[in-house]
């Protein structure tokens, strides 16, 4: 099994700045996606910032970024710079979802000016 969801993403997606360590273990990505849906949002934030520390890049499909995003935003829905930092993802990623980056983007606006 993999220490860390960071560690079975890299394993699944690869990682543009270090090679993929040899693993044996099956990499079906509905295994992935539920060891995501149910990791805490520290976890999810370590697997973003370390396989994608400049937001554009990383080998992470946008699907699973964009998801990662949602869920750790579930779980800290008032955090401004996180707020932010999904925003400036779907931006990167969009346009398709620029109009929920701006929603965003409003609310973190919201939150500072409490």
């Amino acid at each position: 099994m993999h220490r860390t969801l960071t560690e079975h993403a890299r394993c699944l997606y690869g990682d543009e700045y270090r090679p993929t360590p040899e693993c044996e273990q099956s990499h079906d990505e509905h295994y992935f996606l539920e060891e995501l849906t149910f990791a805490d949002p520290d976890a999810i934030l370590a697997m973003l910032r370390e396989l994608c520390p400049h937001i554009a890049d990383g080998n992470l499909p946008v699907r699973i970024r964009n998801l990662a995003y949602r869920l750790v935003l579930l779980q800290r829905p008032d955090d401004p710079a996180l707020l932010r930092e999904a925003a400036e993802s779907l931006w990167l990623h969009g346009p398709d979802w620029d109009g929920i980056a701006a929603e965003l983007t409003e609310r973190a606006e919201e939150l500072e000016a409490r």
